[in-house]
C-alpha cells in the first residue's frame, strides 16, 4: 500500500470510529484551555482534569488568574508533573497577558510561543481548538503512531508535524489530531500494539511480521 492510500485509509477508519471528537482536556474558554495544555505536559488529561476544577473556580480568566499567588497555584496543582515549573509558568504567563495582551490569549501561534512554559504543541493545540485555526499539534504518541502507519519517517516531532501537514487536507488537521489520540488510547497504544496488533497497523502492513520499532522524538 503506497503512502497516499495509506492515509486515506487511516483518515476513512478515524472518521468512521470518530467522527465527532471532544477535546480531552475540560475547559471553558481559551484561557483554561491553555492552562491545561500546559499542564497535560508530562500529566495524563485525567489528572489535569482533576485538578482544574479547583484552579478555575479561583481564577478561570489571565486577570484573575495574574492576582493568584504561586503557592496557591502550586498546592492546587501539585499531583501534576513538573509542577513548580508549571505554577511560576501559570503565573508569569497570566501577567504577560495581562500586561502584552489586554488580558486575552493571543490567536497568533508566534505571540502564543512566546508566553513562559508554552510551546508549539501546547501554542498549535489553542490556535486549532480555541481559535479553528488548521494546525496539527504532535506529541510523542502522534509520533509513534504516525511511524507505525508510515505516514513519517521522522525523527522527530517536528518533521513529523511537517510530514502529516503534506499528506492530510489542511481542512482535516485539527479533528484528525484529536482522532489520532483517541485512536491511540484506545487500539494502538504503546505496549498494546507494536505495530502489528491494531486494525490501522495490520491494513497498513499486512505482511509486517516483526514489531516496529518506532524512532523517539
Amino acid at each position: 500500500m503506497k503512502k497516499s492510500a495509506r492515509a486515506e485509509f487511516v483518515l476513512a477508519r478515524l472518521q468512521a470510529l470518530y467522527p465527532d471528537p471532544p477535546v480531552p482536556l475540560d475547559h471553558s474558554n481559551a484561557f483554561t484551555l491553555l492552562v491545561a495544555v500546559l499542564l497535560s505536559a508530562q500529566c495524563t488529561d485525567e489528572r489535569v482534569n482533576m485538578v482544574t476544577p479547583e484552579l478555575f473556580a479561583l481564577a478561570d480568566n489571565a486577570t484573575a488568574m495574574a492576582k493568584v499567588r504561586v503557592p496557591t497555584i502550586l498546592r492546587i496543582i501539585r499531583s501534576c508533573g513538573l509542577s513548580p515549573q508549571k505554577s511560576k509558568a501559570i503565573s508569569r504567563l497570566s501577567k504577560i497577558l495581562v500586561d502584552e495582551h489586554d488580558g486575552e490569549v493571543p490567536a497568533d501561534i508566534d505571540a502564543l510561543e512566546r508566553l513562559p512554559g508554552v510551546g508549539h504543541k501546547t501554542a498549535s493545540v489553542v490556535m486549532a481548538q480555541a481559535f479553528g485555526v488548521p494546525a496539527f499539534p504532535v506529541d510523542t504518541h502522534i509520533h509513534r503512531l504516525a511511524q507505525r502507519w508510515g505516514l513519517t519517517n521522522g525523527k522527530n516531532v517536528k518533521q513529523t508535524e511537517a510530514d502529516l501537514k503534506r499528506i492530510f487536507p489542511e481542512a482535516t488537521w485539527n479533528k484528525l489530531h484529536l482522532q489520532i489520540i483517541f485512536y491511540g488510547r484506545e487500539f494502538c497504544t504503546a505496549r498494546g500494539c507494536n505495530g502489528t496488533v491494531c486494525d490501522i497497523c495490520r491494513a497498513c502492513y499486512p505482511n509486517r511480521k516483526k514489531p516496529f520499532v518506532a524512532k523517539k522524538a
